[in-house]
Formats: structure tokens, sequence, C-alpha cells
């Protein structure tokens, strides 16, 4: 414990070092734009904007850093056999830091109403080398056809287009994008980790607080021009509603399916390629960061044929928020019959007080069940525990205790009875 406390202490000096970074507007904001820093916790989908400050090609580089201590225990009453015959055990857990993870932001206003974003990640649990996570372009008005053209329709319109991070759902406005973790108030993302990015274009219309979306993409995470036929298209939907009722009270709720008839592996539930925070939990002996990068997490493994649905209510009144997850899934893998489906649940209740809401406090509870091939029912829980202090808008400290349990998994399966739980500290910088 004592060790553990040293290097606590010692991350916590590292960030103090960071306060002098400016809380004033960032002169680098560019139009319909995510802020990057805490002013971005607010934000959904960027706000549509018929302002506009271009008065040229604007180049922005920004970045995120975020660095954890573990301090988690794992247990099982699961009995697997490795091909030799020899029972499997799980990996021993030490206290220690975790690799630090690193993101390239670049977004560029090329235009009056386009703006183009392209994220790198620099390091990550599954590739400490870089790679691109993703871009897209963005346009919010048509003026490089001729200045005015079709504006009474583009002042309500938005369209994206790239291999992007597909918006399906309102969840992944909150989870953790590799280093980009100052929007989460947890350190960890959902069970059923919904997320992907595929080559595709989004029309959106907003609309006195409507909010509407369609979207198709190619289906595929990795793209390539080989194995024509084995993969058609998928399309996914948003609706919603989003209204401040007062200056204390806000209020939000959307509605999003992602749907794919064919598909040689459907990624939507193991697209996070930058793996998942809990490192190595529930995994076995010789079991690597790199390989075993999504621990704690859940793929239902409806690998050929899905249908995801997901409704985010979410609420704010003065410094208390409310955000929740519905979500079901539904589809098959490989030569099952039969449909099967799962459920996830997931209640945040965050609140946020101080100077401009820079310390908050929170709890959450997710809960997934559903059904295995073979026919096994199965179910994981995990709640959780945060505090968390904005030291200024780009650096962020937050501290989460963690307690996730299995239940229904065979015998032979290392789930079987299994359970961790324990702290993580992390530190985020954002800019």
């Amino acid at each position: 414990m004592k060790k553990t406390i040293n290097y606590v202490s010692a991350a916590m000096i590292v960030l103090f070092g960071f306060q002098a970074i400016s809380q004033e507007k960032d002169s680098r904001d560019l139009d319909d734009f995510r802020f990057r820093d805490k002013r971005g916790i607010e934000q959904f989908e960027a706000k549509k904007d018929t302002a506009t400050s271009f008065d040229g090609v604007k180049v922005r580089i920004g970045g995120a850093f975020a660095i954890q201590f573990q301090a988690l225990d794992h247990e099982s009453t699961g009995t697997p056999i490795d091909t030799d015959g020899n029972p499997v055990s799980l990996i021993e857990l030490g206290d220690n830091f975790n690799l630090p993870t690193a993101n390239l932001d670049l977004d560029v206003q090329l235009y009056d109403g386009i703006s183009m974003h392209l994220r790198t990640y620099l390091s990550s649990r599954h590739h400490p080398e870089p790679y691109v996570k993703g871009g897209y372009i963005q346009i919010d008005k048509l003026d490089f056809v001729s200045e005015g053209f079709m504006e009474d329709l583009m002042k309500d319109l938005r369209i994206k287009i790239g291999h992007m991070e597909n918006n399906y759902g309102d969840a992944h406005f909150r989870r953790s994008d590799n280093a980009q973790a100052i929007y989460n108030p947890f350190v960890g993302n959902l069970i059923m980790d919904a997320f992907t990015t595929e080559v595709g274009a989004e029309v959106y219309y907003f609309k006195k607080g409507f909010i509407g979306m369609i979207g198709a993409t190619n289906g595929k995470l990795n793209q390539s021009v080989d194995k024509p036929g084995t993969t058609d298209p998928s399309f996914l939907a948003k609706l919603g509603y989003e209204t401040n009722i007062s200056d204390d009270l806000r209020f939000r709720l959307t509605g999003s399916v992602y749907h794919t008839n064919k598909s040689a592996n459907a990624y939507l539930y193991n697209a996070d390629r930058a793996g998942s925070r809990y490192y190595l939990v529930m995994e076995a002996e010789g079991a690597s960061a790199k390989n075993n990068f999504t621990s704690g997490r859940f793929n239902p493994g409806l690998r050929n044929e899905l249908t995801s649905f997901m409704v985010n209510p979410y609420v704010k009144y003065q410094g208390l928020e409310f955000f929740g997850t519905y979500e079901r899934a539904s589809g098959k893998a490989d030569a099952e019959l039969d449909t099967r489906s799962f459920n996830q649940y997931a209640a945040e209740l965050v609140y946020r007080f101080g100077n401009d809401e820079n310390i908050f406090v929170g709890g959450r509870y997710n809960y997934v069940d559903g059904e295995m091939p073979g026919g096994t029912d199965v179910d994981i829980s995990r709640f959780n525990l945060s505090a968390g202090w904005f030291m200024t808008n780009n650096v962020l400290a937050k501290l989460e205790y963690v307690n996730q349990k299995y239940n229904g998994f065979n015998t032979d399966d290392l789930r079987n009875g299994g359970k961790f739980n324990g702290v993580v500290f992390e530190a985020v910088i954002s800019f």
C-alpha cells in the first residue's frame, strides 16, 4: 500500500506542473467543432452554428495524453485445460503504471463551412507504434459551389464523409478514445463497448432541438478490395431531441440503430484497437497487454449478422447529471441457425461542483446479460465509483473504484465465478 501511495503521489506532482496551462477560451477553436478540453463534456455532436470566423485556411494541432496507475485484483473458479492437458490459471497482477497512451489530432478549417479531422494514435495498448485511427471531412455549408448556395437548406444540414468513428448511440461521446479520456467521468468504458470506424457517410438534420441522422458504411474496419461479396453495407440512424428547459435544466434523449445484414466480421463491439483500461484482468497466465487488449470487456460475438439498438437519456440539473444507456444487440455468428441476443443497461449519476464545476464525484452501474453460443445464459455486472478534479480546462485527475462480476459461464471458462476489483488512478491532458 505504501508503494501505491508513493506512485500516486508522484503522478499528482507531475500533474501539478501543468496547472500553468491557460483556462481561457482557446484561440485555436474552429467553427462547428467539439472542444478537446473540459468544455467538450457539455457537447455531443458538434454544435451546428451558421456564424463563421473563416478568414483563410486554419490548422489546429492538438493531442491528448493519459496514464493510469492500476491496483486491481482478480479471481476465478473456472478450470480450463490447455492443449497439453495442463490447468490454466489467471495471470498474477501487480500494482503499477500502465503504458502511457497518446493521441495526435489534426483539425483544419479548409473553407467557410468545410473542415477536416484526423486522429492518430501515437501510442496505445494494442499498438505501441503510431497508426491512424481515422478521419473525415465535415460540410456545413456549400459556399464552395457558390456563395449562399442552398443556404436555407444547409443551415440545418451537415454531411460527414470519411473512415471515421460512426455515430451509433450517445455513449461513444462519453467514452475514452485511447488518450482522449477527458470527456469520461470514469476510467473504463462500458462492458459492451459499442465503437467502430468504417468508411461511410452520415447526413444530419438539426432543427429547433431535434436531431436526425442517417448513414451508411461499407461494413469493414480493415479496408481491402479482396473477398468481394462477404460483407454487405451497414446502415445506421439516430433520432433525438435536446433542449435547455431552463438555465438550470438540460434534457436530451436519442435512439440509435446499427444494422448489417451480412458480414465476414461485424466489428461494432470489437473495433477499439486502442484497448480497454483494465489491463490483463481475467486473462490467463502468459497473456500480454498488447495481445489481450480487450480485458474486462465483453463481445457478444455476433459476427455475421447484427442489429443493435441504443437509447440514451441525459438530464442535467445544475451540477447533477444523469446519463443512461439501454442497448439490445441481436444476430448470428458462423453456423448458428437461431438469433442470439444481448442486453446492456447502464446508469451514470455524476455531481459536478466547485469553481466552474471543476470537481466531480460519480457512480455507475453497468449490467449485461444474454445467450452464449450453445444456449448458455450469462450475465456480467460492474459497479464504479469515481472522483475527479479538473486542475485546468486541459488537465484532469480522476480516481476510480471498480468491481466487476461474471455469472453463468461454463466451468472450463476462466470467467466462471470471475471477479475483479480495486482502484485505478488516471491522469489526462487534452488540448
